[in-house]
């Protein structure tokens, strides 16, 4: 039956076919492992052409090899794929975090995930792109953990209230992912990650402002905006304290944040209970 050996021969692909579409599914894009074509579908017509012996039909199209790819094996690939980024995004935290951003290399952060460059390769192109994707994955988190910080049911406390409850789940993500603060700040990160930490900037801002007109509905616009702006650098200098300690130093520095912003709101919010916050983008 040389036919059949010889079809079965083009519908398998070269050797290595199967690893080579993995690697480059998970070095373009975390989901692209899960949409590659299965090895069998990337044969060239040519090939199948050239392996029929002379003088036999070529079979037509609607008659070729059923794919050798499963439903399962493209997730079983991306599940592979999506645990190797999450590994080596762990991995460049903690180089980010020792050795600063510009001190780090792609060898140090393959090496901290146990991994040979190569491997990082295949998935990153360069330190720049690894920096990109945990930004990235970062900041998003960060606008699910102040989106729910300055939900409404949150904001329409006392104030003494409200403070911990817009505040705790913010220090705790800074606590918690110490690389956010090391990728958001500095003149050698990526472009990309400082415009869009930036614009989450302007947007948190935003929301602080529309807090702050529940608490105070006589006051003017740019008085709420200057309040607004001391608050968020009261925050940031107070969480820089917080960072740089752990343990009961940790826990005493954010008492002693949560004090100085309500020592400083309380005058200008006295005891009127907040009216409810104009919706925010």
């Amino acid at each position: 039956m040389p036919e059949a050996r010889a079809d079965k021969s083009a519908t398998r692909g070269g050797p290595g076919g199967a690893s080579t579409t993995e690697a480059t599914a998970g070095a373009v894009t975390e989901g692209a492992e899960a949409t590659a074509p299965g090895p069998g579908a990337s044969t060239p017509e040519s090939a199948r052409a050239t392996a029929v012996p002379a003088g036999t039909a070529p079979a037509p199209a609607d008659t070729a090899p059923e794919s050798t790819a499963s439903p399962a094996r493209p997730r079983r690939r991306q599940a592979r794929g999506e645990a190797r980024i999450a590994q080596l995004l762990r991995a460049a935290a903690d180089v980010f975090c020792a050795n600063g951003y510009t001190a780090s290399s792609t060898n140090a952060i393959a090496r901290e995930a146990g991994v040979s460059p190569g491997t990082l390769y295949q998935f990153f192109p360069n330190k720049e792109a690894i920096a990109v994707e945990l930004g990235d994955r970062l900041l998003a988190r960060w606008r699910d953990t102040y989106g729910a910080a300055f939900d409404q049911s949150q904001v329409e406390q006392p104030l003494d209230s409200m403070l911990d409850a817009v505040l705790d789940p913010l220090i705790a993500f800074n606590c918690e992912n110490p690389a956010f603060a090391v990728l958001m700040h500095g003149s050698e990160i990526p472009g990309r990650i400082t415009e869009e930490h930036d614009t989450l900037h302007a947007t948190m801002l935003t929301r602080v402002e529309a807090v702050l007109a529940g608490y105070l509905p006589e006051a003017p616009a740019p008085q709420v905006h200057r309040v607004a702006d001391m608050i968020f650098m009261i925050f940031k200098a107070g969480l820089d304290l917080i960072m740089a300690h752990e343990g009961e130093e940790r826990t005493a520095y954010i008492r002693e944040l949560k004090t100085v912003l309500f020592r400083y709101l309380d005058p200008l919010v006295g005891d009127d209970p907040p009216c409810p916050a104009a919706p925010t983008p």
